[in-house]
């Protein structure tokens, strides 16, 4: 492997004078000896998928059989909010209709998991859509943001049963982050700036599925997600830079994942999930199911 670290990424895309995308891109056909063609086509596809999970939540009234969820995509997105701007309402809206797509069985695509598909597909429409840049710059910005959930992966989990939320959500906006930076014009080092803000904001979050359903507190965990990856990338650009490098960072998230305990670990033992409330909703999908 070309990159084992974010700096690695960083330093090849600024001796080439390139983006991260770019570079991913190159490496992927090389190391999957596929044409360039090929794999940008999967890309796009990905894409197109997670479009049409946005649309569908946003047009349709999608709801989970378990009813403890569905619906709040369309209620934010017709909302008349009181204090945010209609950029991060499209994005809230966007986030949620997506997780409440993959609560309901539908088809979307994992970022890096399905309980957090939102937050990417809706970091970068509205992204591309503010600043009006061409969809295939979107397609491109998902390979950046494939390989730092890919270091990531290699060097701590992107799996809530390993690191909790932290490590979903958590990793899905960090990965969100860069793609943003990258699709505004922001320098590699930016990138890795926007990575590492993301995940500080994020580390700790533990993984408690109520009834061990990917609903609550999942689905809105996607908001914040996309809310915190937005600001994280805002930052970056702004030139405010992590004190902490980035690949250490994903180091702490790697040691909190294994001191956290096994409760907090999706196994909806702790947390929300043995709240009164929450064992009531557990009692009732355990006798239904």
């Amino acid at each position: 492997m070309e990159f084992r670290k974010i700096q690695d990424l960083i330093r090849l895309a600024k001796n080439k004078k390139s983006s991260i995308g770019k570079i991913v891109i190159e490496f992927e056909a090389k190391s999957s000896e596929k044409s360039k063609k090929e794999i940008w086509k999967k890309m796009e596809n990905n894409w197109r998928v997670m479009k049409q999970s946005i649309d569908h939540g946003l047009t349709r009234d999608i709801r989970p059989i378990t009813g403890l969820t569905g619906g709040n995509a369309k209620r934010i997105a017709n909302a008349n909010l009181k204090i945010i701007d209609d950029t991060m309402k499209k994005a809230i809206s966007r986030a949620l209709s997506v997780a409440e797509g993959n609560a309901s069985m539908k088809k979307i695509v994992a970022a890096p998991t399905a309980g957090s598909s939102g937050i990417i597909p809706a970091a970068i429409t509205v992204t591309i859509e503010k600043l009006k840049i061409p969809e295939e710059n979107a397609v491109q910005a998902l390979f950046t943001a494939a390989s730092v959930g890919l270091v990531i992966a290699n060097n701590a989990t992107i799996s809530g049963a390993e690191g909790g939320c932290q490590s979903e959500c958590g990793v899905a906006s960090a990965m969100a982050a860069a793609a943003v930076v990258e699709l505004a014009g922001g320098s590699p080092d930016q990138v890795g700036h926007a990575v590492a803000i993301a995940l500080k904001n994020m580390l700790g979050l533990v993984c408690d599925p109520v009834a061990g359903l990917v609903e609550v507190p999942c689905i809105k965990r996607n908001v914040i997600g996309v809310v915190n990856a937005l600001v994280s990338a805002e930052m970056a650009l702004a030139g405010i830079e992590s004190i902490i490098p980035v690949d250490e960072v994903i180091l702490a998230l790697d040691d909190v994942s294994k001191r956290m305990p096994l409760e907090l670990k999706e196994t909806a033992c702790g947390g929300l999930a043995i709240t009164p409330t929450g064992k009531r909703i557990k009692e009732k999908f355990i006798g239904k199911y």
